[in-house]
């Protein structure tokens, strides 16, 4: 079976990964959109039995998020992965799993103010968590096959951008360069 195809769109909290996501599946009929916010619900459902003081699933969610992107990629399905490559573990994990699937990566951005901006709008964020995790997202070495930034440039033209490289995902080795990067990171 032919894996499906991934793409992922990594950036800080408010950064606009939510809103290109439901752009992105008008656009590709045959894509998911597979969230790390709708998963910690799942994993939130499945903490809360009622035991006091007990953690049920002893792993990062991370982890469990990209065993399960590559289960649907492994069974050709293909996804819009809405992701927070936040700290070395959860960058880590991804790129071992993941590096030799067939992925675009993007990097989805805007500026600190917009991100207080859209913060203080949503309300459903602690104030600043996108500004903290500049710190660290977009600072790895990440090797994209796509920018956007979802302030400067209108949703429909990122959206295109990202549309016309999915054509040729099969050739694109952004997550492979930001792997290999991250391996020689490590090794020093």
């Amino acid at each position: 079976m032919k894996q499906g195809k991934i793409i992922i769109l990594n950036g800080v909290s408010s950064s606009g990964k939510s809103s290109l996501s439901k752009e992105l599946l008008k656009k590709l009929k045959r894509y998911h959109h597979f969230s790390i916010d709708e998963f910690d619900k799942i994993i939130e459902v499945m903490e809360e039995r009622g035991i006091e003081n007990v953690r049920l699933i002893p792993v990062n969610t991370e982890f469990l998020f990209h065993d399960n992107i590559k289960m649907f990629s492994n069974y050709g399905v293909n996804l819009i992965v809405d992701q927070i490559l936040f700290n070395n573990e959860t960058m880590d994990d991804l790129l071992t799993k993941l590096h030799d699937y067939p992925i675009l990566f993007v990097g989805v951005y805007c500026s600190e103010e917009e991100l207080d901006r859209r913060e203080l709008q949503r309300g459903d964020r602690p104030f600043g968590q996108g500004k903290c995790q500049l710190h660290y997202v977009h600072q790895q070495s990440e090797v994209y096959d796509v920018t956007v930034n979802t302030e400067t440039e209108p949703l429909e033209v990122c959206v295109d951008k990202i549309v016309f490289a999915v054509q040729n995902i099969d050739n694109l080795n952004g997550i492979k360069e930001t792997y290999k990067n991250w391996v020689e990171k490590k090794s020093m």
